[in-house]
């Protein structure tokens, strides 16, 4: 009998070992997930993903975050960002610089992480008086030693992998606010879905934080779809993009809203 629950005790620490490793697997795609999506992605109670989090939590594996967890700092995904900022890095550029050309003196800025928002933030260091809000702090590098430009933060938990800020607390901040523009980024723009992401935690309060709303996307990420659905392009006040975006694809977006191509 007692050899029985052992080797019951042996089969459940195996599943459990398993079922953890499916966790690192999630975080290590993308870098942080809250509970409920771990629950619904793995088929078990959110108790359990609690404990198993926990357990990993301990062991120095994640970080917990605000409703769910993070995976520790690794060189390996310290890297992606900047092999992110390669892929498409002259459109980028060319989108960051058309971005920047909008914002006037005076004007107030809230600017989502990102590797073309990078890009917008690199171009607006020879602006004069505006203020600039964002949860980057790789935008923060680029623009922390321009005098003419006011910097705030939003404040959050640190996330490597985009070398940003995550959580509530950068929800509740762009919640206070309301900029004159918000450029944000998104992973993918889908003609059924709308604008779509891979982080079920991006905060939605980024397009109500500003009257004008630009969604900054390079033209690889147009006609695809991501893991989530962010807004409908309704939802856009202008798609700024490059000169790759397919024909048939600037037509189906301009039936829509307007679209400005940067060259």
């Amino acid at each position: 009998m007692r050899s029985k629950y052992i080797n019951e005790a042996v089969a459940q620490s195996a599943v459990n070992g398993s079922r953890r490793e499916d966790i690192l697997q999630v975080l290590r795609e993308r870098t942080s997930a809250g509970l409920a999506e771990l629950s619904k992605r793995l088929g078990v109670s959110e108790m359990t993903i609690r404990r198993d989090v926990k357990r990993l939590a301990e062991a120095g594996e994640v970080i917990l975050i605000p409703g769910g967890a993070r995976l520790v700092n690794s060189p390996a995904f310290e890297k992606s960002f900047t092999e992110r900022l390669r892929k498409m890095g002259e459109a980028k550029n060319r989108i960051g610089r058309a971005a920047a050309a909008l914002v006037k003196e005076g004007e107030a800025v809230v600017l989502d992480s990102g590797t073309t928002t990078l890009c917008v933030a690199r171009h607006l260091r020879t602006h004069r008086n505006i203020m600039v809000l964002t949860p980057s702090l790789a935008a923060v590098e680029e623009l922390g030693r321009c005098k003419g430009i006011r910097l705030e933060l939003t404040g959050g938990v640190y996330r490597s992998s985009s070398h940003d800020l995550v959580g509530g607390t950068v929800a509740e901040a762009l919640a206070r606010v309301h900029a004159n523009k918000v450029f944000f980024g998104a992973a993918a723009i889908s003609f059924m879905k709308g604008v779509m992401v891979y982080d079920s935690d991006e905060p939605r309060t980024f397009i109500q934080s500003a009257a004008e709303r630009i969604l900054v996307i390079d033209s690889s990420k147009i006609g695809r779809e991501a893991l989530y659905v962010f807004c409908p392009l309704t939802d856009c006040d202008l798609v700024l993009t490059d000169s790759g975006i397919r024909p048939e694809h600037l037509r189906q977006l301009r039936k829509r809203l307007p679209v400005q191509i940067a060259e």
